[in-house]
C-alpha cells in the first residue's frame, strides 16, 4: 500500500509541474499576442499622429510653417509648411504628403490667417492669429486635422509666413 501511495504521489506531482509549464508557456504566448492587439488597436484608434518634418526643399521662395509651439519653432521642429500658394507639406500617419491648399487668406488684409488643405485621407484647416510684424509674419493658432472616418486633431501651432 505504501508503494502505491508513492506511486501516485509522484505520478500526480510530475502532472502539476507539467501543468505549470504548459500555463506559462501560454501566458507568455498570449501576452505576446496582446502586445500585437494592442499596437493594431493604437492606430485604428481614430488617433492621427503627426510627425516633425524637415524644411520641404521643394519650397524655394515665399513660403508659410508652423510648429507645436515657441520652443519648437525656434528648434526648427516644424509639423507643417506650405509654399504660400499650391502645396502644403506634412507627415501625418507615418507618411510625408504633398497636399493641395484650397484656400488661404490675404494676411496683408486682415490680421487672422486661414488655410484649408485636402488630400484624400485628410481635410486640414489652419487658423492663426498674428502676433508680431517684421519681414515675416509670426502666428499663433490652431491647426485642425479630419479624417473620413470622423476623428479629429486639433493642434496649437506657433510659425511664421514671409518671403
Amino acid at each position: 500500500m505504501k508503494y502505491l501511495i508513492i506511486f501516485f504521489s509522484a505520478l500526480l506531482l510530475t502532472a502539476c509541474k507539467k501543468d505549470k509549464e504548459t500555463v506559462k508557456d501560454s501566458a507568455s504566448t498570449d501576452s505576446l499576442t496582446m502586445a500585437k492587439d494592442s499596437a493594431k488597436t493604437g492606430t485604428a484608434s481614430g488617433k492621427i499622429q503627426v510627425d516633425i518634418i524637415p524644411f520641404p526643399k521643394e519650397i524655394k521662395e515665399c513660403s508659410c510653417y508652423f510648429a507645436r509651439n515657441k520652443a519648437d519653432f525656434e528648434a526648427e521642429k516644424y509639423i507643417y509648411a506650405d509654399d504660400a500658394g499650391k502645396t502644403a507639406y506634412m507627415k501625418l500617419d507615418g507618411k510625408r504628403l504633398a497636399m493641395n491648399l484650397i484656400s488661404s487668406s490675404d494676411m496683408e488684409v486682415d490680421e487672422e490667417l486661414t488655410k484649408e488643405i485636402e488630400s484624400d485621407n485628410y481635410k486640414i484647416s489652419v487658423k492663426g492669429k498674428k502676433i508680431k510684424s517684421e519681414e515675416a509674419l509670426l502666428f499663433e493658432g490652431t491647426l485642425t486635422i479630419e479624417k473620413p472616418d470622423g476623428s479629429v486633431e486639433t493642434i496649437p501651432i506657433y510659425g511664421e509666413c514671409g518671403c
